[in-house]
């Protein structure tokens, strides 16, 4: 006699969100795991989907910031407030005028 079959109707979100989870969770191990884009890993440690302005402006370098104002000969100076080139990462690795706007590392699980 066997087993019967019994055959489930998941939720169209489920069935879609099982490819995305297992997609995010092998584009986090590549992340972790690479060589390159250390600086921005730093910022970033979690991958994820959501786009915001800001991580775009940060990565790649187009913004309201003095070292590109100056490249397109908008600013007659690249320097930040604090003395340093007002590079994207400048503001959010080094200066300690923008420390308080900083994202925090999160501290490993365990």
């Amino acid at each position: 006699m066997g087993n019967p079959i019994h055959l489930l109707k998941l939720p169209k979100p489920h069935v879609k969100g099982l490819p995305r989870k297992s997609m995010l969770e092998e584009w986090q191990t590549f992340w972790n795991k690479g060589d390159t884009g250390r600086k921005i890993f730093n910022i970033m440690p979690s991958v994820g989907l959501r786009p915001t302005n800001w991580i775009r402006e940060i990565f790649s370098e187009h913004g309201p910031f003095p070292a590109y104002l100056k490249r397109f000969h908008l600013s007659d100076s690249d320097q930040c407030s604090c003395g340093g080139i007002g590079t994207a990462l400048h503001y959010a690795m080094e200066c300690f005028l923008t420390v308080s706007w900083r994202m925090k590392k999160p501290a490993p699980n365990g």
